[in-house]
């Protein structure tokens, strides 16, 4: 199995907080700052609010993903945070990776087509 780039140190995390840019929608709530790294990494953040540790850990899986799968599209060497909100738990794959498409786009970090 392939590393998968993520932020796993709450250092890390406190600095994406406290030193990025965030916007939000109905589900997610994503946070995202440059980074000096060649490759962007992705750390997932669900509050025991948004249910049992199965809820939580689909959850994460389907915002990883949706990472994994478009990290071709969305620019390098950037730390991103998603919090994901309680209202995302009722949601499916497809709706989540809108979801978080719509907040790439929000931000700007998605790679422009050269045509």
């Amino acid at each position: 199995m392939k590393h998968f780039n993520s932020i796993k140190k709450n250092k890390d995390f406190q600095a994406v907080y406290q030193n990025g840019k965030s916007y939000a929608n109905r589900l997610l709530v994503m946070y995202v700052k440059k980074s000096d790294m060649p490759r962007s990494r992705i750390g997932i953040s669900v509050s025991k609010k948004v249910g049992n540790s199965v809820v939580r850990h689909h959850l994460t899986r389907l915002i990883r993903e949706s990472f994994r799968l478009h990290e071709d599209v969305v620019e390098a060497g950037l730390d991103i945070v998603v919090v994901a909100r309680v209202s995302a738990k009722e949601e499916n794959y497809k709706t989540i990776e809108s979801a978080y498409l719509h907040l790439c786009g929000l931000h700007n970090i998605l790679k422009k087509e050269s045509k």
